[in-house]
C-alpha cells in the first residue's frame, strides 16, 4: 500500500522560481521589459534578494511558454512579436474571443452580466479621462471576464494561452488616433449585445472588435516606420577608389 504520507510531505507551497517568473511575466507584460531587452539576470538577482538559480529557473519556464528566448552564450531575450505574428495572432483571437463573447452571453447569469457591466463602466471613466493605461487595464479585465463567463474549460485554456502574447502589445493600438474612442464603442455596442444576450451579435462584434484592434496597430507601425525613415540621416553615396 502506497505511504500517503511520504506524497503529502513532497507537497508544497508555490516555489521560489514560480513567484520569481510572476515577476518576469509582470515586467514583460508591462514592458518594464520591453520586446527585443535582454534579460540582466545578474542585475535583477541583487534587486530581488536572491541567487541567480531561482532566477534561471523561472526563465526556463518564461522560455517554455514563448515570453522569452533563450540564446546561447548570451542568456534570455524578450520575445518581440514580429508583423507577421500580429497578422497570424489577432485573427485567431477574433475567433476565440468571439466564441467567448457567444458563450458567454448564452450562459452568464443576470448578476454576472451586472458584473460586467460595471467593468464596463471602467472603460467609459477610464476613456472619458483618455488614461491608455487604466483604459488597457480595464479592457484586460472586460475581457478575461467574458473569457471567463463562457463557462468553456477548453475554449479558456487556449485563449488564456494566446492571450499572454496579446499581453505582450499592451494595447500599443490604442495609441493610434482615433483608436480611443472607436473602441469604447464597439465595447458599447458588445455590452449591449451580451446583455440582451444576442450571441450571435455579441460575438460577431466581439470578432471585429479584434480585427480593428490589429487594424489600427498595423497603421500605428506603418507610421512609425515612415517617421523613422524620415529621421534617418542622408545617405553618403558610396564612391570607389578608382572613381576619385
Amino acid at each position: 500500500m502506497t505511504d500517503l504520507s511520504e506524497l503529502h510531505s513532497a507537497i508544497r507551497p508555490t516555489t521560489l522560481h514560480e513567484e520569481v517568473a510572476a515577476r518576469l511575466r509582470t515586467l514583460i507584460f508591462e514592458r518594464r521589459l520591453a520586446p527585443g531587452a535582454w534579460v540582466d539576470e545578474k542585475a535583477l538577482a541583487a534587486e530581488w534578494g536572491i541567487s541567480r538559480t531561482p532566477l534561471r529557473e523561472a526563465l526556463k519556464v518564461l522560455a517554455a511558454e514563448g515570453l522569452v528566448t533563450a540564446v546561447p552564450r548570451r542568456g534570455c531575450q524578450v520575445t518581440e512579436l514580429s508583423e507577421d505574428d500580429a497578422q497570424q495572432l489577432f485573427p485567431v483571437m477574433a475567433l476565440l474571443e468571439g466564441r467567448c463573447a457567444y458563450e458567454a452571453a448564452l450562459r452568464a447569469t443576470d448578476a454576472e452580466l451586472a458584473e460586467l457591466q460595471r467593468l464596463h463602466e471602467d472603460l467609459e471613466v477610464s476613456a472619458a479621462a483618455r488614461d491608455v493605461n487604466a483604459y488597457y487595464r480595464a479592457n484586460h479585465a472586460f475581457h478575461t471576464r467574458v473569457q471567463a463567463l463562457a463557462g468553456n474549460r477548453w475554449l479558456d485554456r487556449v485563449t488564456q494561452e494566446l492571450r499572454k502574447f496579446m499581453r505582450m502589445l499592451r494595447g500599443r493600438q490604442l495609441h493610434w488616433p482615433g483608436r480611443l474612442e472607436a473602441s469604447i464603442a464597439e465595447h458599447r455596442a458588445l455590452i449591449e449585445a451580451l446583455v440582451q444576450r444576442d450571441a450571435p451579435r455579441a460575438e460577431r462584434l466581439m470578432h471585429d472588435h479584434l480585427m480593428a484592434q490589429l487594424h489600427a496597430l498595423q497603421a500605428l507601425r506603418a507610421a512609425e516606420a515612415e517617421g523613422a525613415q524620415a529621421a534617418a540621416p542622408p545617405s553618403v553615396p558610396f564612391t570607389s577608389r578608382e572613381a576619385r
